[in-house]
């Protein structure tokens, strides 16, 4: 619109509704940590480090609020439409 580029708008689920540049995103939701990191190979930490899904459609995200309230938080984002919905 008008030549500006616009904004998403994140719901922190601690201090309501804030710009996007108020926070950093954490990557995907789902991912779990390997519980014992020295064990793979340099190949196996790569993949885990770097390798995304990147699937279009909904799908987990973690957020920090690194310029509010500082708090961590999970929520579901739609990457063709950038629609948020929080996470229970």
């Amino acid at each position: 619109c008008c030549g500006r580029a616009l904004m998403l708008t994140i719901i922190c689920p601690h201090c309501g509704p804030r710009n996007q540049i108020e926070f950093r995103s954490g990557g995907e939701g789902d991912r779990a940590r390997p519980v014992d990191p020295s064990t793979l190979t340099d190949s196996e930490w790569a993949e885990h480090l770097f390798m995304r899904r990147n699937s279009k459609g909904p799908h987990r995200e973690r957020w920090h609020h690194s310029s509010g309230c500082g708090k961590w938080f999970a929520l579901t984002r739609d990457t063709q439409t950038h629609r948020f919905v929080p996470c229970v």
